[in-house]
């Protein structure tokens, strides 16, 4: 008899990219997702709470976290300030019924941002039952130069955070050891966006298994632990020749997921 964790498994509206967030919810029903988490960025739908709710109604899939615009593409999204986009990030979860608010640490050209970012993530989540879980980065590289783009650092765990996200692509870009870096957050590990990759230059945000993550070993670990939070599927679609093709893809992702939630916690007949 196996025991099925309480963490629930939900896809990125982003893993659908280039089509739509609509979309995304489409997908996550049909495969049978526990909910979604919206990537809040350029596609009009993310950044709008009424259609996002009547989406999650239509589907019947829960919205169980929003990442904030914090991408270089979504600069303009929601204001050019960085807090009001978290303040903006917080009302959304709060209305959609969000667990949870992605938030990347700030580039290190948003100097006063980067400044009080540690002291005003912690303020924030003093205001709301709603989770900031920050999420771990990396060094940008080009050919052997190496620049530090994120600030305070792009390891999170280096900063005091009430809660952490943990991106295995990220860990990969990074060249960091996953498994360490989640005895790192210990109990703070609040939320997961899991992917793979191969340690490249580039995010890759592989399907789980397609590269050298330990995305098995971390859902593993993450079930024996008795995690509460959210497993997110954050994968990249974009090269899938067909919908079929991008379906298939995180179809595949989601079994992964489930069947290695499930295979770590193995009850004993009595």
């Amino acid at each position: 008899m196996v025991r099925i964790p309480d963490a629930k498994v939900a896809l990125s509206t982003a893993s659908v990219y280039p089509e739509s967030t609509a979309t995304a919810f489409e997908i996550a029903a049909r495969l049978g997702y526990d909910g979604v988490e919206v990537m809040v960025w350029t596609d009009p739908v993310s950044q709008d709470i009424d259609a996002l709710r009547r989406l999650s109604d239509y589907h019947r899939m829960p919205i169980l976290a929003v990442h904030a615009p914090c991408l270089l593409i979504t600069q303009r999204v929601w204001s050019t300030d960085p807090w009001t986009k978290l303040q903006r990030a917080k009302a959304a979860a709060e209305k959609l019924g969000a667990s949870t608010v992605v938030v990347h640490p700030p580039f290190r050209w948003q100097r006063q941002y980067a400044r009080d970012f540690v002291s005003g993530i912690w303020r924030m989540a003093d205001e709301t039952d709603v989770r900031f879980a920050v999420e771990n980065m990396y060094p940008w590289r080009y050919r052997d130069r190496e620049m530090l783009a994120y600030a305070p650092d792009w390891d999170v765990t280096k900063d005091d955070y009430r809660h952490f996200t943990i991106d295995l692509s990220h860990t990969a870009t990074a060249r960091t050891d996953a498994l360490q870096m989640i005895d790192r957050m210990g109990d703070r590990l609040g939320h997961v966006h899991l992917a793979d990759g191969n340690g490249s230059n580039k995010d890759e945000h592989l399907v789980p298994g397609r590269g050298v993550q330990p995305c098995a070993e971390l859902l593993d670990r993450l079930a024996l632990s008795g995690f509460d939070g959210h497993v997110v599927i954050e994968v990249n679609t974009r090269r899938a020749m067909s919908s079929a093709e991008r379906e298939a893809d995180l179809a595949e992702a989601l079994a992964f997921t489930r069947l290695h939630l499930a295979s770590a916690v193995k009850v004993p007949r009595g």
